[in-house]
């Protein structure tokens, strides 16, 4: 990371440790508190992305590429929000422009592998599953990248209507109307597997 080594104070080191606290001392150079940040908030935010994205290597990328844009943003930081909700908004902004410089068409991979076969599964039963899993991601696939997003953030990350608006920046009834626009698609093209 950029910017002068500072020495950290005991507190860092504690898990327990504020973010906002964390945030200023890295936003003053302490690489440390950064690191810290870095660790708390990077396997939710991977999730996340992976979610948007459906690849763990743009996923990782976008993830990264987010951290670097915080830590050169940091003295910019005036938490008016949570560390935490901040970091969701630059990775979401980042994943929705991978989403949007993408052909249209483009599969995602959202929905995950299949957990390992029973050994009473039987092979029509597997074949059924991977075939409502591809499915899934197609439609997934043909979701607008900011419903899409809503509908990540929602349903799978289980966030709030609220910390939604301010993550993505639009008004919750902005983004009702997408999630519900994202289910209603969603329910229709998977409506021979309900």
């Amino acid at each position: 990371m950029a910017g002068s080594r500072t020495q950290s104070t005991p507190a860092v080191g504690r898990a327990g440790t504020d973010d906002a606290l964390l945030a200023v001392r890295a936003a003053e150079g302490d690489e440390d508190a950064f690191a810290l940040l870095v660790r708390r908030h990077a396997p939710a935010l991977l999730r996340l992305a992976t979610s948007l994205l459906g690849n763990r290597a743009e996923a990782e990328d976008a993830v990264q590429d987010a951290f670097l844009s915080a830590w050169r943003r940091l003295p910019e930081f005036q938490g008016r929000s949570a560390f935490g909700t901040w970091m969701y908004r630059i990775v979401t902004n980042r994943c929705l422009n991978v989403l949007r410089a993408r052909r249209p068409v483009t599969p995602l991979d959202a929905a995950g592998d299949l957990p390992a076969a029973e050994h009473t599964a039987s092979p029509a039963r597997i074949a059924e599953a991977r075939d409502a899993v591809r499915e899934l991601r197609e439609a997934l696939g043909r979701l607008s990248p900011e419903q899409r997003a809503c509908w990540v953030l929602r349903e799978l990350d289980g966030r709030s209507y609220e910390f939604i608006a301010d993550t993505v920046g639009i008004s919750q009834d902005a983004v009702r109307a997408r999630v519900f626009r994202a289910r209603r698609c969603l329910t229709q093209a998977l409506g021979a597997w309900r």
